[in-house]
């Protein structure tokens, strides 16, 4: 398999190469040549195997010739064996045809655990067989750093750098990342918002000499193995509710795209996904664009649903380029207007056929609660504010009710007691494992939206590490 930049001034490469790099170096994000696919023989028979089989199967044609599928069944049944649900990726029915996908069993609570523990140990097995180190850089609006730094921390290859907005994630969320004692770990707290973060972040990625120095690779959802791993419970979760002899439809709460768009592969890949709904807090840039065709920037606005704070959703460019048929030169233009004017319009055709798989639709934090408090008022379940947003809108926003809707359930009510408690009355507990997370000291470093200081500090970091 080999992979192509979005923006097309990029060799191909494997995927080797894709996992260490995560950005392509002309800025474009990587995508297979070609969508594999199953058919619906191979669909139906991965109803009777465990999820870290499944798992294997999935990514291997994403991942050969280079890593192999034996090697990948290893990988997943080491990773998924450790998380607290025998089934992983559980289905909970919460009305006749509503379920939630629950993807908060791993060890951060959070559904980007399931991503980003298989790719932790695909960066072992790969830099161990090259004989090579790498410097991560990421920004976080919450769950993304501390799945990272849990699938990172004293790996003896990796140095790991995360940013996240200075108070605007919840203190669960912080704690998770600021009180791992590990040497490689190191965690930034940046005097602004997650884009202000994820800019940072590109600005290192788009300093050539600065990521050729150090090493730099990324584990957010710009990283293609994030992907290719998150698509996994989407096929797991269609052919427990019958694929591919039914449709089935599901709800997202997404900011970065990231989540949705590995939903989009599944469905390249066979599943019959008969619709994908993008849920948004008040900050839809999503929303607002699947609506009117434009998308604009906005202010970022502070909720209860902090890791979906965003207005720049990086894998939209992934969609993006497969709906103008996978032109690059479009997708430069499109990308440009975008970061010198802050807004960009599509064709209608390519709007239409986005339109005739996705839908959207928002929440703000008076209708999230709202949704927490009849969820558990009619089922018992409590369920985080994000999971809450997607699925109020994904019931507003269904298309057909004899098709399952499945509301990816993306991080555990603990991660979010206040919200959770003001909605209900209930607070959700912390599980006994994390139970010394609240008195454990934080280890963090504060920095002005400065990247010439951020810079000093990563290559200060290196460096201790390269005398030691």
């Amino acid at each position: 398999m080999k992979y192509l930049s979005t923006r097309g001034d990029a060799p191909p490469v494997d995927f080797e190469d894709v996992l260490l790099s995560g950005l392509a170096p002309d800025g474009g994000l990587y995508l297979p040549e070609t969508w594999p696919s199953f058919d619906a023989g191979t669909l139906a028979g991965f109803a009777s195997l465990p999820y870290h089989e499944v798992a294997a199967r999935v990514m291997a044609p994403f991942t050969g010739p280079e890593i192999e599928e034996s090697t990948l069944v290893e990988i997943a049944s080491a990773v998924y064996d450790g998380f607290e649900h025998p089934v992983v990726a559980p289905l909970v029915q919460l009305d006749s045809n509503d379920w939630l996908l629950e993807l908060f069993h791993g060890p951060t609570l959070a559904f980007k655990d399931y991503a980003l523990q298989i790719v932790g140990r695909l960066f072992d097995h790969v830099l161990a067989k090259r004989g090579e180190t790498v410097t991560i850089v990421a920004a976080t609006s919450g769950d993304t750093g501390s799945a990272a730094i849990e699938a990172c921390r004293d790996r003896a290859g990796i140095e790991i750098f995360v940013l996240h907005p200075r108070g605007r994630v919840s203190e669960v969320q912080r704690r998770q990342m600021t009180t791992v004692d590990a040497a490689n770990v190191h965690n930034i707290a940046v005097e602004g918002t997650f884009d202000d973060c994820q800019a940072l972040v590109k600005a290192m990625f788009g300093d050539a000499r600065f990521r050729a120095e150090s090493r730099l690779t990324a584990v957010n959802s710009i990283n293609w193995a994030r992907i290719a791993a998150q698509a996994v419970y989407y096929v797991t979760a269609g052919v427990a509710l019958g694929a591919p002899h039914r449709p089935v439809a599901f709800s997202v709460p997404t900011g970065n795209f990231g989540n949705v768009f590995a939903g989009y592969v599944a469905r390249c890949m066979g599943l019959p996904v008969d619709q994908l709904i993008v849920a948004t807090n008040r900050n839809d840039i999503l929303a607002r664009f699947l609506e009117t065709g434009a998308m604009e920037i906005g202010e970022v606005v502070p909720t209860i649903s902090p890791s979906m704070d965003i207005q720049v959703s990086s894998n939209f460019e992934r969609l993006l380029y497969d709906y103008v048929r996978r032109d690059p030169a479009a997708v430069r233009r499109a990308m440009e207007r975008f970061r010198q004017s802050g807004r960009m319009t599509v064709a209608a055709v390519t709007m239409a056929g986005m339109r005739g798989l996705f839908s959207a639709g928002r929440r703000d934090d008076d209708e999230t609660r709202r949704t927490i408090a009849e969820v558990f008022r009619r089922s018992g379940n409590l369920l985080d504010p994000h999971t809450a947003v997607g699925y109020g809108v994904g019931r507003e926003q269904r298309r057909d009710p004899d098709i399952p809707l499945v509301a990816l359930a993306t991080a555990h009510p603990a991660k979010f007691p206040d919200a959770v408690e003001a909605a209900t009355g209930a607070r959700p507990d912390l599980p006994a494992r994390l139970e010394s997370l609240m008195t454990l000291p934080e280890r963090v470093e504060t920095f002005a939206n400065d990247p010439a200081a951020i810079k000093a500090f990563v290559r200060d970091r290196i460096g201790r590490r390269g005398a030691a």
